[in-house]
């Protein structure tokens, strides 16, 4: 036999505020995890790395 269970928003504690917050960072994490991830391929960083390479850590 199946039972389901479930809480309400308010019984969880999760008020107004909250719930403008989460819906915010689901609206605009995934656009700007598309940005960085465009900006952050190997080529790019490869080219960033050689047009200074006495300025990033790895070169010592």
């Amino acid at each position: 036999m199946i039972h389901y269970f479930a809480l309400t928003v308010t019984e969880m504690g999760i008020g107004k505020i909250e719930l403008v917050v989460i819906g915010t960072v689901i609206l605009i994490f995934p656009i700007l995890f598309v940005y960085a991830s465009k900006n952050l391929d190997a080529k790019g960083v490869f080219e960033w790395m050689m047009e200074k390479p006495n300025d990033w850590i790895g070169k010592k």
